[in-house]
């Protein structure tokens, strides 16, 4: 165990790192580095008091308690790219900077990605099985080959994009479906754009590249895996849960799926009585994606890097969560607050992936437009991405996407003395090849009363003054009798509880648009019975927590 000098800042290792990045804190200066790694949960403990930072990888669980007990800790550092075994609300609360490796492993997850689709579509692990039974099944084994033939890759993320190219080396078309990449970054990449319904039948073999969250758990099921291909191949080396493993079992059995490549699983080792272990044309690998030397010699030393950079230059650029509360940032906090809310509102109602989003202030307070305008970017894109952002790397994930944050500083409009808002706009081409900005949704907040308490007050054309909290339900109809009752009968029967209906329209006759309140998400069935109602025309559902 190495031992630190006085008025050295301790790092603490809790789980190996590799002499990569041990050798790049240790070279820092002002940094004593101590190896933990054989420290028991008290140990540790005791070994934290004092310490500026913590590095871990999947082992150790970095709890609440834990986190108490680090009285001088600045940094925790995940050595790879998942950061479940974190804390991260108490660790942002002690004003814990939260760091990963988030671009460590790309290559080599991309590499596995691509190798899993080799040996499904040339069916190699069959062939190297007959071949040790001491079997020459050379007639039987037929495979297909990837030139010429149409790949879809569903998320244009960093590891996304990485599949692309390696596809197009292979002399593979390259079908895409991302609702938050812009046309721009499509055509960089030399792919089309597609939704999912176009993508699933088109394609010979489709890789998944998109983050695990309850919204999109079992996001490839039965109706999705029906909509594929005859024959076609399916690779997922992202998250478990994202395919609906029961029902690749039985496509793939039922000879519809040609076959799969699985590197992730919902259950992780993969269960004995899991029904893919006894599906056909299914070639396993154990959740190796960021398994190879190099990505494991680059997680070491980037995570070092982006510790050493916190503590000794204090930059926390690389960080995932902001090494500051909101409300401590010079009194901005309510403003981004309400940047994050109205960008969660332009997220649920902007279906066009945007290319831009300009972000108004009009207000007394200089200096909180760049906050501001990372917060709008923290909403609108929170669902969406990963790994996790927050105000700290939101606006350069947004520029990885091709989402570009516009700042505009105009003058308060109206009563409102803190107004802002949000306009999304994608681009757009003339005859003569020129870029225009073809104007998307517009929504409006502010901060009422002494209090700084948020409000919207437009969406679209409409005015409206209604509070954004909670389980919202916006509802754009014709103005006629029988509209309200009847959403109320809907509501009723689907238990959900009403708590604010607020109703703007610009003329008797003409459209209305509703903003509901209610006490919990309602399922998809009940929000297509609304949107079946006489009158109704539109809904949508945004969560503002």
């Amino acid at each position: 165990m190495s031992e630190s000098k006085g008025g050295d800042l301790r790092v603490i290792l809790a789980d190996p790192l590799l002499p990569d990045g041990i050798e790049t804190l240790r070279a820092a200066p002002g940094l004593a580095v101590e190896d933990h790694t054989e420290s028991d949960r008290e140990a540790l403990r005791s070994a934290l008091e004092g310490a500026s930072a913590l590095i871990v990888r999947s082992r150790t669980k970095v709890t609440p308690d834990l986190i108490e007990s680090a009285d001088r800790l600045r940094v925790v550092g995940r050595a790879g790219v998942g950061v479940d075994n974190i804390d991260i609300p108490a660790a942002t609360r002690r004003g814990i900077a939260v760091l990963n490796a988030p671009a460590a492993n790309t290559q080599s997850t991309a590499e596995l990605a691509f190798a899993l689709l080799l040996a499904a579509a040339r069916r190699i692990t069959e062939a190297d099985a007959s071949i040790r039974a001491g079997e020459w099944r050379r007639k039987e084994l037929r495979g297909i080959q990837l030139s010429g033939k149409t790949l879809g890759v569903i998320g244009l993320g960093r590891i996304g994009a990485e599949v692309v190219w390696r596809a197009r080396a292979f002399g593979m078309r390259v079908v895409a479906h991302d609702p938050f990449v812009s046309a721009d970054r499509a055509s960089d990449l030399g792919v089309e754009l597609a939704s999912l319904d176009e993508l699933l039948p088109a394609c010979h073999a489709i890789t998944l590249h998109v983050p695990l969250s309850e919204e999109n758990r079992g996001f490839i099921g039965r109706k999705e895996l029906a909509a594929m291909r005859q024959g076609s191949i399916l690779v997922n080396a992202a998250r478990g849960g994202l395919v609906d493993e029961a029902a690749l079992a039985e496509a793939l059995g039922s000879g519809h799926l040609g076959a799969a490549g699985l590197d992730v699983f919902e259950t992780e080792p993969l269960p004995a009585d899991s029904p893919l272990r006894d599906a056909p044309q299914l070639v396993f690998s154990p959740h190796l994606g960021a398994s190879t030397y190099e990505a494991q010699r680059q997680v070491s030393r980037q995570i070092a890097i982006s510790v050493r950079d916190a503590l000794v230059d204090g930059d926390y650029s690389a960080a995932l969560n902001a090494p500051f509360e909101a409300e401590d940032r010079d009194g901005a906090g309510p403003i981004m607050d309400l940047g994050y809310r109205l960008g969660r509102l332009l997220a649920g109602l902007e279906d066009a992936p945007p290319s831009r989003i300009d972000v108004r202030y009009g207000g007394p307070r200089d200096g909180v437009l760049g906050p501001l305008a990372a917060s709008v970017a923290v909403g609108f894109l929170e669902r969406r991405v990963d790994p996790p952002l927050n105000v700290v790397n939101a606006l350069s994930i947004a520029a990885e996407r091709g989402l570009e944050i516009v700042r505009v500083r105009t003058q308060a409009v109206g009563d409102y003395t803190n107004y802002v808002e949000l306009s999304a706009a994608s681009r757009g081409a003339t005859g003569r090849g020129r870029s225009r900005g073809r104007r998307g949704m517009v929504v409006g907040g502010a901060l009422m009363g002494s209090r700084m308490e948020p409000r919207i007050v437009r969406v679209g054309t409409f005015r409206i003054e209604t509070e954004p909290r909670g389980t919202c339900l916006l509802i754009r109809n014709r103005d006629q009798p029988g509209v309200i009752g009847a959403v109320g009968t809907v509501l009723g029967e689907a238990n959900a509880n009403i708590a604010e209906y607020h109703l703007a329209r610009r003329k008797g006759g003409g459209q209305s648009f509703g903003v509901v309140r209610i006490d919990e998400e309602l399922p998809a069935a009940t929000l297509r019975e609304l949107e079946d109602l006489d009158g109704v025309e539109e809904v949508r559902q945004v969560n503002f927590d």
